[in-house]
């Protein structure tokens, strides 16, 4: 019992360690983001006051006109209608396009939500830490993420999908069987843990291609 309680306390403290390293990467780039958006703001303010100092009134319209659509472009920030999900949605999508996945998020929270937000930001973060570990085994050009959440009746719906190398995965009891090692395993139970304790449901598909886990939290 006591080398069981040994092993296991060894595998959470290098999970945990994983996770603080994971978040300081997701700071980091948040981070190396801003400086880059304050960077183009000075250049941008440079370019027009270049213009207004010759009247150039055509050419700032222009430029301003660029700026809107570069803007609406690049614009990456989720608003789900709670906070907590809006902080690690938005952290998690700047650390995937920083490694080249490309995100596509639609996610809707329009009540406020029963079940616990550390639970929920936990859930979350493990199936985006679980996609982009798979993601990184493709070439860029085949990144793909694609979230979805919303309310179905009285229940959050949670779905994940993510592009793999193929394989479809072997299943072990419950769980999918992971090629990353014992904290992604750590995570995967982490998840069913939280959901079963939620009276909740979890699914999850392997298929040659891609990996979808869908997860249903009971609000009332």
């Amino acid at each position: 019992m006591h080398l069981f309680s040994k092993k296991a306390a060894k595998k959470m403290a290098a999970y945990q360690k994983e996770l603080i390293e994971t978040h300081y990467q997701e700071v980091d780039n948040m981070y190396r983001q801003m400086r880059g958006w304050r960077h183009d703001y000075r250049n941008h303010i440079q370019t027009m006051k270049a213009y207004a100092a010759t009247e150039n009134w055509d050419a700032i319209r222009h430029y301003l006109d660029l700026l809107d659509k570069d803007l609406t472009t690049v614009d990456t920030v989720i608003k789900t209608g709670n906070a907590m999900t809006d902080a690690i949605l938005n952290s998690k999508i700047s650390l995937a396009r920083s490694k080249d996945i490309q995100v596509i998020a639609d996610a809707d929270i329009p009540v406020k939500l029963n079940s616990s937000e550390i639970d929920l930001c936990c859930i979350i973060g493990n199936l985006f830490d679980n996609a982009i570990e798979a993601s990184l085994q493709l070439p860029k050009e085949k990144r793909l993420i694609r979230i979805y959440m919303d309310m179905k009746n009285t229940q959050l719906y949670i779905s994940f999908t993510n592009f793999t190398a193929g394989k479809k995965l072997k299943k072990q009891g419950n769980l999918f069987k992971s090629t990353k090692g014992d904290g992604h395993g750590l995570g995967l139970i982490r998840i069913d843990d939280i959901v079963k304790r939620s009276d909740g449901y979890i699914s999850r598909n392997s298929e040659e291609g891609a990996f979808t886990t869908e997860i249903l939290l009971p609000q009332l």
